[in-house]
């Protein structure tokens, strides 16, 4: 673990960057005090429209009124 003072991570910074991306671990301080741990970005999954077509079911009541009961509960002035 390389660990660096902020003067010299600003002035380094390009080079933490390739140290991180090639595995490494960066700290960076203040005066002798590790503050901030630098990391790479995980990527995130792509998504994709429609990847859920056919796991999602709704139930045919769905778009049915709600009971009279149920309508009681809530606030509708």
């Amino acid at each position: 673990m390389a660990q660096f003072s902020v003067h010299e991570a600003k002035t380094n910074l390009s080079r933490l960057i390739a140290e991180v991306l090639a595995g490494g671990e960066v700290v960076i301080a203040r005066g002798s005090v590790p503050v901030v741990r630098l990391v790479p970005v995980e990527p995130r999954g792509r998504r994709s429209f429609g990847a859920l077509k056919g796991k999602l079911s709704l139930d045919p009541s769905f778009d049915e009124p709600l009971p009279a009961d149920e309508l009681s509960g809530w606030d509708l002035a």
